[in-house]
């Protein structure tokens, strides 16, 4: 499924069930929300997106804690966890969150280029933490595979 096709679907799934949806992003960088935006009449949908692109963001925005930073760096399940649960916390309004994190390259550490983590979590629900290695190799490429993987999570929760 290309990036298109897959927003799509989420925007119409999130119409179907009146289901209102936060972004955090950062290695996307904003890209997921834009993708979104493309489908006419999202805004009833789309609460919004945060783009989290330093640590600095991610604590201050969403709240990740900085010795969880500090122990797991920023491209990890717990700092994703906290990042969607941030997301929930800071948008009253939305039903559903999705969040990423991860190193697109290049100069990635060792055992980390094209490592995201996705998390989703629904409101008084528990939060899914899902590990993807990205198979493309240039980071543009990257970044809509990762946005594309994102909205493939969320379609399987928008399922459920």
């Amino acid at each position: 499924m290309d990036l298109d096709t897959a927003s799509q679907s989420v925007a119409e799934q999130l119409r179907d069930r009146d289901q209102r949806l936060v972004l955090a992003e950062s290695c996307t960088a904003g890209l997921i929300a834009s993708s979104l935006a493309a489908v006419p009449g999202i805004s009833a949908y789309l609460a919004g997106s945060m783009v989290v692109y330093q640590e600095a963001s991610k604590m201050k925005w969403l709240g990740v804690d900085e010795e969880t930073l500090a122990q797991h760096t920023a491209v990890s399940a717990p700092v994703a966890h906290q990042m969607v649960t941030g997301a929930l916390h800071a948008t009253p309004h939305a039903d559903l969150a999705a969040a990423v994190t991860g190193h697109l390259g290049p100069d990635a550490p060792e055992g980390f280029d094209g490592l995201i983590f996705v998390a989703i979590c629904r409101r008084g629900g528990q939060p899914k933490i899902y590990q993807e290695q990205l198979k493309k190799t240039k980071r543009v490429a990257r970044q809509r595979e990762a946005a594309t993987t994102v909205l493939a999570h969320l379609l399987q929760a928008l399922s459920r």
